[in-house]
């Protein structure tokens, strides 16, 4: 049995899986994409996706993660964690860096379970690679990630999947989370203001006195913060070296949210259920940052996952480079908004 979370769902995985088989060269989608594995960074197995325009490599030896996305003659957009590349095995959990799956709400067990074993790895639809990690036993709980590289362009698509494989039902919600580069701003577009429609006589219905955004703060948030700005039609938040962690929540409807540093700007769009709930007070967004790097994260609705069922939770990536660098709202409307709006 499956449990689907209701979103918006490109294309489905039908194949069974294939744990620890090998990807070969071959070309699939029209020939256009590539996927072979390779060494990085001391690794000695992972898997590189290539369209000729971007370059995903996700490891083999740990994980699942994605460890570098990036256009072909650009960086990595993805933060690395220098001591931490090429080693495995460790007993805890490892940053790393990269992109990878939660369970949340956060704990002190069961969301930071060691993700330092070999990753099986399986074509399953053209174009579409399964990673499969061992079953965090302990918890009852199988991750999966396929990704799917488009043809053509940067986009890719990502299906973060959620197994109860343990006896009893159990409460979560899967939490996909970005760890970007440093140096970056990220840019979260916020819903259209509305203004105040005066006395009842001007009001369509009670809901035109409702509020309708949400913001949940961590303890260590603080509004004097200068890396954060909150505008009219944008949030930014700017990663400074400088700085110690700050993070927010968001009950997030406008379906993307962006990231530039040095030219580059890297979205990552995603969907909300309506009528779910969400954990942390109902966020579908959250964003951390310190010293080091800057996390975009999103996360599906809260379900109780009976034993045998699996959740799914769907994001799209895109990469676009030559972008200008953005100091006001007019720059995001300028330099971002319309990128978005055309993919």
């Amino acid at each position: 049995m499956r449990i689907d979370v209701p979103l918006t769902r490109p294309f489905r995985v039908l194949a069974a899986l294939t744990f620890g088989c090998a990807v070969s060269t071959a070309t699939a989608q029209e020939g256009k994409i590539t996927m072979q594995q390779v060494e990085y960074k001391g690794w000695k197995h992972a898997l590189k996706l290539d369209n000729g325009t971007v370059e995903l490599i996700a490891t083999l030896d740990v994980g699942p993660r994605i460890i570098s996305y990036r256009l072909r003659d650009g960086k990595n957009v993805l933060k690395e964690y220098e001591d931490q590349l090429g080693k495995s095995g460790e007993a805890g959990w490892m940053i790393r860096g990269g992109h990878r799956l939660w369970t949340s709400p956060e704990d002190l067990t069961r969301t930071y379970a060691p993700d330092n074993a070999p990753v099986g790895h399986s074509e399953v639809a053209p174009g579409v690679v399964r990673l499969t990690p061992p079953p965090d036993t302990p918890y009852g709980i199988q991750k999966e990630i396929d990704i799917k590289l488009a043809p053509t362009g940067s986009e890719v698509t990502l299906v973060h999947r959620i197994k109860n494989v343990g006896k009893a039902p159990t409460d979560l919600a899967p939490w996909a989370l970005t760890v970007m580069a440093p140096g970056g701003t990220e840019i979260i577009p916020l819903p259209a203001k509305k203004p105040h429609p005066g006395g009842t006589q001007n009001a369509k219905t009670p809901e035109d006195f409702a509020p309708n955004q949400t913001l949940v703060l961590w303890p260590y948030f603080n509004f004097k913060d200068t890396r954060w700005s909150f505008g009219e039609r944008f949030i930014t938040l700017k990663q400074s070296s400088l700085q110690g962690p700050t993070k927010i929540g968001v009950d997030h409807r406008e379906g993307w949210v962006g990231h530039l540093n040095g030219g580059t700007l890297f979205v990552k769009k995603f969907d909300r259920s309506t009528g779910d709930s969400y954990p942390d007070r109902g966020c579908n967004f959250q964003t951390f940052t310190n010293e080091d790097m800057l996390e975009i994260e999103s996360l599906g609705p809260m379900v109780r996952l009976g034993a045998g069922l699996t959740v799914e939770h769907v994001e799209r990536w895109s990469l676009i480079g030559g972008v200008g660098e953005v100091k006001t709202e007019a720059d995001i409307l300028r330099e971002v908004a319309g990128h978005v709006a055309g993919r």
